[in-house]
C-alpha cells in the first residue's frame, strides 16, 4: 500500500488542507495576538518601523503535527519516527510559544531544543540509521531550529526560505513519507506567507521560526534514511545554504569581537542589506532566487560524477562568503558616511 493510497486523500487535497489550515490558523492567531498584546516593537535591533503582532507560525505547526498524525496512523511500520518527530515539534514549538509571551533565557530553550533533538535523533535509529546519521540528525535539528530563528528578522524571509526548501526536498523525495510531509510544510508556509509578505501584519514569532528549522531538519533525516541517495547526502545542505552562511559567517564574525553572540542583533548580511535598500521584498527575493537555484544544483547533482560534489559544494560556500562580505562591507561604509 503506498501513502497515498494509506492516507486516503490525494496530493492535492493534501495540499489544499494544509494551506487552509495554516491560513485559517495564521488569521486567528493574529486575532489572538492583538488581543494578548504580543507586539514585536520598533527598535534598533528591529528591522520593523510599526509594532507588530507576532506568534502566527503556531498555524504551521498545527499543520504539521496533523500531518505527522495522519501519516503516523496510516504507516504504523514508521510510527516510531513520525511520532518523535511531532513530539519534537511539539517541544520545540512549545518552548517557543512560551518565549513569545514571555522572553526566557537561552539556556531553558537549548535544553529543550536538545531533548527535540534527541528524538528526531533516535526516530532516525529506529529507522535502521547508522550511527553517523542518528548523530547528524541530531545535529541538524539543534542547528537548523537555531538558524531559522536568528534569520527570522525581515518580513517574508524565513517562511519563503523553508517552503522554497521543502519543494526543493520534496521533489527529491518524488514520492513516500517525506514527499507528504514536504508538501505539507510547503503549503502550510505558502498559508502563512500572504500575512507576512512586506509590510507583515503578523510575524512567525519563535513558535514557529523554530519548528521550520526543526521541520527542515526532519525533513532532510527522511530523505539521508533512503540508500538511493547514497553518498549524496551532502547534496541536501544546498538548498539551506543562504541561511547557513549568512547565520554561521555573521555569529562567527561577532564571537571572534568578542560580542555575546547569541543575543539579538542586526549584523547579519540580510539585515544590512535591507536597511541600504529599504526594501524587505527585496532581500527575501534575492535570496529566494539563490535557494531556487541551489535547489536545482541539488535535483542535477544527483546524476551529476560524484567527484564533482565537494567542488561544487565549496564553490557555493565561497560566492556565498564573498556576497556576505561585500554586503556587510557596502552597507558599514555608507551607515559610516550618514553619521
Amino acid at each position: 500500500m503506498t501513502v497515498a493510497d494509506a492516507a486516503g486523500i490525494g496530493w492535492a487535497a493534501w495540499a489544499a488542507l494544509h494551506l487552509a489550515i495554516s491560513a485559517a490558523g495564521t488569521w486567528l492567531a493574529r486575532g489572538y495576538a492583538l488581543r494578548r498584546d504580543l507586539l514585536d516593537q520598533p527598535g534598533e535591533r528591529r528591522s520593523h518601523q510599526v509594532p507588530t503582532p507576532r506568534g502566527g507560525g503556531i498555524a504551521i505547526v498545527a499543520s504539521l503535527l496533523l500531518a505527522l498524525a495522519w501519516l503516523a496512523i496510516s504507516n504504523p511500520a514508521h510510527a516510531s519516527m513520525l511520532l518523535a518527530m511531532a513530539f519534537g515539534v511539539a517541544l520545540v514549538a512549545g518552548i517557543g510559544w512560551a518565549d513569545d509571551h514571555r522572553p526566557l533565557s537561552p539556556w531553558p530553550r537549548l535544553l529543550v531544543q536538545g531533548v527535540a533533538s534527541a528524538l528526531l535523533a533516535w526516530g532516525v535509529h529506529s529507522e535502521g540509521g547508522s550511527p553517523v546519521l542518528v548523530a547528524a540528525a541530531f545535529i541538524a535539528a539543534m542547528v537548523l531550529t537555531n538558524v531559522w530563528n536568528f534569520m527570522d528578522g525581515i518580513d517574508g524571509l524565513a517562511a519563503s526560505q523553508a517552503l522554497l526548501v521543502a519543494v526543493g526536498y520534496g521533489a527529491v523525495a518524488g514520492q513516500g513519507i517525506a514527499a507528504w510531509l514536504a508538501i505539507a510544510l510547503a503549503a502550510a508556509c505558502l498559508g502563512f506567507l500572504p500575512f507576512n509578505l512586506p509590510r507583515a501584519r503578523i510575524f512567525l514569532g519563535d513558535v514557529g521560526s523554530g519548528t521550520l528549522g526543526y521541520a527542515l531538519a526532519g525533513l532532510a533525516a527522511w530523505l539521508a534514511l533512503d540508500p538511493g541517495l547514497g553518498d549524496r547526502t551532502l547534496l541536501l545542505v544546498l538548498p539551506l545554504s543562504a541561511f547557513l552562511l549568512d547565520a554561521t559567517l555573521t555569529l562567527s564574525a561577532r564571537a571572534a569581537t568578542g560580542q555575546r553572540w547569541w543575543l539579538p542583533h542586526a549584523e547579519h548580511a540580510y539585515q544590512h542589506w535591507a536597511r541600504r535598500s529599504g526594501s524587505h521584498g527585496r532581500v527575501a527575493l534575492a535570496y529566494a532566487g539563490w535557494t531556487l537555484l541551489a535547489c536545482l544544483g541539488m535535483l542535477a547533482g544527483r546524476t551529476a560524477a560524484h567527484a564533482f560534489i565537494i567542488p561544487a559544494l565549496l564553490v557555493v560556500c565561497l560566492a556565498g562568503g564573498g556576497a556576505w562580505a561585500c554586503l556587510r562591507r557596502t552597507s558599514q561604509g555608507r551607515e559610516d558616511t550618514k553619521e
